[in-house]
């Protein structure tokens, strides 16, 4: 079937696009009516991880992965990709895989204002739609989320404030496909918080002269950490060294007060 080229062949075909969540439960579910394995290559997650993983995609939720080194959990994220779609279509010359019916991008609403249904359109596979990143201390707002460029504005002869002068971050370069970070806890605080209102609100809000801007983002996200865990076991680890301690001072405190109490017992004998 040969696919289409314009944004009016598009229509034609009776296309219609879903949200990202949505694609992966739908495919998810299809998958599970042909019993197939969903994760080839894990070993010994039948029965705890991957019931659990299956359950928060068909609730179209967001996911955090906890776990030691080496137990597969950025190779289960990676593996998520086999849930999407072969092929999207997006507007040709989109940053943030803008949707024909839907852009969120300014570049894509001008595009279409300006062509119509002759738009041009791109397909994407499914494996340019996953973005992973592993987080350092050094990760910015402008890295993940993006920030305003100057040398773009100025190329173009547009104000700081005009929404083509934003560089997209690796997120909204995510729209429409699944974005996963690795160590999620290695990320600064305001970053993590940026997030969580993207996980929460789905808003993407980058900030600039004289306002800021913002954009609807259709992105699945996916965390791993095995810092987590690890400071998790280190701090019991750290309760029982403490009551251990706390025991040996109890001991001997018990020891000292019955050889006090036996002293003063020898000193009263020796008296009398």
């Amino acid at each position: 079937m040969e696919r289409a080229r314009t944004l009016g062949e598009l229509k034609e075909s009776d296309y219609k696009g879903v949200s990202v969540k949505d694609e992966l439960r739908a495919n998810l579910i299809c998958k599970l009516k042909r019993r197939e394995k969903l994760f080839p290559g894990i070993v010994g997650y039948d029965e705890t991880v991957v019931p659990q993983l299956v359950n928060a995609i068909l609730s179209r939720h967001n996911l955090i992965l906890l776990g030691l080194r080496g137990q597969a959990k950025s190779r289960i994220i990676r593996q998520l990709t086999h849930l999407m779609d072969k092929q999207i279509p997006i507007i040709a010359g989109s940053e943030v895989n803008d949707d024909p019916f839907h852009p969120i991008s300014a570049y894509g609403r001008q595009i279409i204002e300006l062509h119509q249904d002759s738009t041009p359109i791109a397909w994407v596979d499914r494996d340019a739609r996953f973005v992973e990143k592993l987080a350092t201390p050094d990760v910015t707002i402008a890295d993940i989320i993006g920030d305003v460029d100057p040398i773009k504005a100025a190329k173009g002869g547009h104000l700081l404030s005009d929404e083509l002068t934003i560089h997209y971050g690796l997120l909204p370069r995510a729209n429409r496909g699944i974005f996963a970070i690795n160590e999620l806890p290695d990320l600064a605080g305001k970053i993590q918080v940026g997030l969580f209102n993207i996980m929460q609100e789905g808003d993407v809000q980058i900030k600039r002269l004289p306002g800021a801007s913002t954009a609807r983002c259709d992105a699945r996200l996916f965390g791993e950490s095995g810092r987590l865990h690890r400071a998790r076991k280190n701090y019991f680890a750290f309760e029982r060294i403490a009551s251990a301690r706390k025991s040996r001072r109890i001991i001997r405190r018990k020891s000292n007060w019955a050889s006090r109490l036996h002293d003063r017992k020898r000193g009263s004998r020796a008296t009398d």
